[in-house]
């Protein structure tokens, strides 16, 4: 077993940060993994909470520049951060998921017009809840399954935002991670694509998604 060497982050409340993110990831998935990716003094943190169908990305700073990629727990790395002193133990790593192997690219991002403020995001995603329960709500009896509720949802959270191209359900997932707070109208939010891949980013962490199916694709190791 290769033990690594703590991280340490340039700023305590990274460490508290990231620990939320891991816990809404595991209250979603309790046997949730997730990929690590550091260097350059940075720490980039990828999760896929089930239903969204997304990436979730949070990144925080370190003290060292640490090189690092490795999938693991995120329940076990959860349990070790310690935030009041910043740091974070890394578990051992496990076999990743399909996913994690299909990361959004580093580079080649360029803005998309047309996003909506977070305010507006956020109301959005309101509206869209309302109306699931409504149509929920107004199935008759024999009707009330998962596979219909399941045709609901998709047919609710794939609409896409404008002319932007970013379905609801990318930013349903930003909300219920975290990365659009309430109370946080006003944060910059932005909107990139870089080939078949879009990329919500906000002050609190990103959201990234392909827009293509994932075949002919390179796969990088977890």
């Amino acid at each position: 077993m290769t033990v690594l060497a703590p991280l340490h982050f340039a700023d305590p409340r990274e460490a508290a940060a990231l620990a939320a993110f891991l816990g809404r990831l595991v209250h979603y998935d309790r046997a949730a993994a997730v990929r690590l990716q550091a260097g350059g003094g940075a720490l980039a943190v990828f999760g896929r909470p089930p239903s969204f169908e997304v990436l979730a990305i949070r990144t925080a700073r370190l003290v060292d520049a640490v090189d690092l990629d490795v999938t693991v727990s995120a329940g076990e790395l959860l349990e070790g951060i310690e935030e009041s002193a910043g740091k974070a133990v890394v578990p051992e790593s496990v076999t990743g998921p399909p996913w994690a192997g299909v990361l959004p690219p580093r580079a080649g991002w360029q803005p998309v017009a047309g996003l909506p403020d977070a305010a507006q995001m956020r109301g959005a995603v309101a509206a869209a809840v309302a109306e699931f329960r409504s149509r929920d709500e107004a199935l008759p009896e024999e009707r009330r399954t998962r596979a219909e509720r399941d045709r609901l949802g998709r047919d609710i959270w794939s609409r896409t935002l404008g002319t932007t191209g970013l379905p609801l359900r990318a930013v349903h997932a930003a909300q219920s991670l975290g990365f659009l707070p309430p109370g946080q109208e006003d944060a910059p939010v932005a909107l990139f694509a870089s080939g078949p891949w879009l990329r919500l980013r906000t002050p609190y962490g990103s959201i990234a998604l392909r827009t293509a199916p994932m075949s002919l694709i390179s796969v990088t190791p977890g």
